[in-house]
C-alpha cells in the first residue's frame, strides 16, 4: 500500500531529501537501515556507534547490506532487490549515514521524530524509485523472441507486486498490442488511448478496431470481456481476444460456456508479438532486431502521448 504523509514532519523529510540528494539507491538504503536501528536502539543515535571498522582500517556503516535491506522491504512487501551490495559499498555511504543521524537526532530534539511514519516515507521513496526507471530489455540473439516479450511482462508484474493498485501489466500488454499492429499495418492504422481509458466507453467496440475486427487486451479474460465479443458478432465484427498464456484457457472456457468458442479468436500475447516480428524481420538476424527496435520504438512514443507515467517505456540496453 503506497503511504501519503502530510505536514511539518513531510516537510522537514522532503526538504532533508532535496538538500542532501537522498534519492539513489546507496542513501535509500542508508535511510532504511539507519531508521531501522533508530526504532531498536531510540534516539538519539551516535553515528559512531553506527561504524564498524573495516578489514582496512575504513570501515562501513553497521548492519548495511543487501540482506537488512530486503528484510526492511520485505515486512512491506516489496521483494525488488533495491541494490545488490545494500548500499555498502558505495563511498559515500558513512557521509550520508553521519548526515541522516543528524537529521534524526534534530527531529527528535523537536518532537518531530515519528519513526514508524519516517521508515514508511522512506518506503515511499523507494517505491518512487522503483516506479521512475523504465522497463529493461536487452537484445540477445540466444534467446527467442517470446522471451523477450515475457521479460518485459515480468518486470511489469514485479513492478505491479511492489505497487498494488497500479495496474502495469494491462498498461504494458495493451500498448505493446498497439504498437504490434502500428509495425504490421503502418502508424495511424488504428488509435491508442491510455489504458485507464481503452475499452471503457461504451460507444467503442474494443481496445482496438481495425477494419472489421475487434480487439480486447486483456490480463484476465472475464464474463465482461465474452460479452463484449457477443454484441461484436451481433454488429458484423470478429472478435479477437489478447491476453497472457495463463489467460488463453481461461477466454476459451468462458466462450466454451457461452456457445462461442467457434466464433472468438484468442491469441496468447507473447506468441501474437513474436511471430510479427518475424515476419517483419523477414525471418533475418539482422531484421528481426531492427523489427524489435521499431517496436520498441513505437511503444514508447504510444505512451509519452497517452499516457502520464514516464516508467512505462522501455529501455533497449547495448
Amino acid at each position: 500500500m503506497t503511504f501519503r504523509m502530510t505536514g511539518r514532519l513531510k516537510i522537514r523529510l522532503d526538504d532533508f531529501v532535496s538538500k542532501h540528494e537522498f534519492t539513489g539507491k546507496g542513501p535509500l538504503c542508508v535511510a532504511l537501515v539507519v531508521t531501522d536501528y533508530a526504532r531498536t536502539e531510540g534516539l538519539p543515535l551516535s553515528a559512531d556507534d553506527l561504524v564498524t571498522q573495516g578489514s582496512r582500517g575504513g570501515g562501513q556503516v553497521r548492519g548495511l547490506g543487501k540482506t537488512k535491506v530486503q528484510s526492511i522491504l520485505q515486512r512491506h512487501e516489496i521483494l525488488r532487490v533495491l541494490a545488490a551490495e545494500g548500499g555498502r559499498t558505495s563511498r559515500g555511504s558513512l557521509n550520508n549515514m553521519r548526515t541522516y543521524v543528524n537529521f534524526l537526532n534534530g527531529l527528535e530534539a523537536d518532537n518531530d521524530a515519528d519513526l514508524i511514519m519516517i521508515e514508511a516515507y522512506w518506503i515511499d521513496r523507494v517505491r518512487a524509485f522503483f516506479a521512475a526507471k523504465p522497463f529493461r530489455i536487452k537484445l540477445d540473439a540466444s534467446r527467442s523472441l517470446r522471451h523477450l516479450v515475457r521479460d518485459i511482462l515480468d518486470q511489469a508484474n514485479l513492478r505491479q507486486k511492489d505497487s498494488p493498485g497500479v495496474h502495469y501489466v494491462g498498461a504494458v500488454l495493451q500498448h505493446l498490442v498497439g504498437a504490434k499492429l502500428d509495425c504490421a499495418l503502418g502508424a495511424g492504422a488504428c488509435n491508442h488511448n491510455s489504458f485507464s481509458t481503452a475499452d471503457a466507453p461504451r460507444d467503442r467496440i474494443g481496445d482496438f478496431s481495425v477494419g472489421e475486427v475487434s480487439i480486447h487486451v486483456t490480463t484476465a479474460p472475464s464474463e465482461a470481456v465474452i460479452e463484449r465479443c457477443r454484441e461484436n458478432l451481433n454488429d458484423g465484427y470478429k472478435p479477437v481476444i489478447i491476453t497472457l498464456q495463463r489467460g488463453v484457457i481461461v477466454a476459451a472456457g468462458l466462450a466454451e460456456n457461452r456457445g462461442l468458442e467457434e466464433r472468438i479468436d484468442i491469441f496468447e500475447i507473447e506468441q501474437f508479438i513474436a511471430s510479427n516480428l518475424y515476419e517483419v524481420g523477414k525471418f533475418r538476424a539482422k531484421g528481426w532486431r531492427d523489427a524489435i527496435n521499431y517496436l520498441i520504438d513505437d511503444y514508447n512514443a504510444i505512451v509519452e502521448a497517452v499516457e502520464t507515467d514516464p516508467s512505462l517505456r522501455i529501455e533497449i540496453r547495448k
